[in-house]
């Protein structure tokens, strides 16, 4: 914990933007149906190319004027790979970070709590037993995440405390890994 002098707070979130948004959101609420989407090529072995761009949300189809964004994975060389890139299983991981970070710095922002320092420390315990078809008793996903955050701000243990557990409680991505979705594949027809 550190303190501070009596400056305005601003961890760089635009909370009253995002408040607006909720307001409209709850007023429309079909405008709140998102589908995001992903793209992916295969390279070579493992090695994949994914990209994201366009996206639909508050009722139609969205555009980032970033034009999109790309990102790779690959598994070690221990797997007989490349290893040009993380796995998809550490891309999990990142998801879950960035998340559960993009939500501390807007809760901070919101509960006026300046952050100084933000980091993340993940790991995922996984049994390749499951993946590999040696038993099938196993899962072939994560047994278990540990996520420690390391928060540097000017707030009270008790008041960091309470900003990751509304992190977590928002956090899509912490959801995700931890509800059942549905998810279907298929070939394209």
């Amino acid at each position: 914990m550190t303190t501070s002098t009596n400056q305005p707070v601003y961890n760089g979130v635009n909370v009253a933007a995002l408040l607006d948004a909720r307001t409209a959101l709850a007023e429309t609420p079909e405008a709140a149906a998102f589908v995001w989407k992903a793209e992916s090529t295969w390279i070579r072995g493992t090695h994949t190319t994914s990209k994201v761009g366009a996206f639909f949300g508050l009722g139609a189809e969205q555009a980032r004027d970033t034009g999109g964004h790309e990102v790779s994975t690959d598994h070690p060389e221990q797997f007989a790979a490349d290893d040009q890139a993380m796995t998809p299983v550490e891309m999990m991981l990142c998801g879950l970070a960035g998340c559960l970070t993009a939500g501390v710095a807007t809760v901070a922002q919101h509960r006026d709590i300046q952050l100084h320092s933000v980091r993340a420390t993940l790991e995922a315990d996984m049994d390749l037993q499951g993946i590999l078809g040696i038993d099938p008793d196993v899962r072939n996903g994560f047994n278990a995440v540990r996520v420690v955050f390391d928060i540097d701000a000017d707030a009270t243990t008790d008041e960091l405390a309470a900003l990751l557990a509304q992190s977590q409680k928002r956090s899509a991505v912490y959801d995700i890994m931890t509800s059942t979705t549905a998810v279907t594949v298929g070939l394209a027809t």
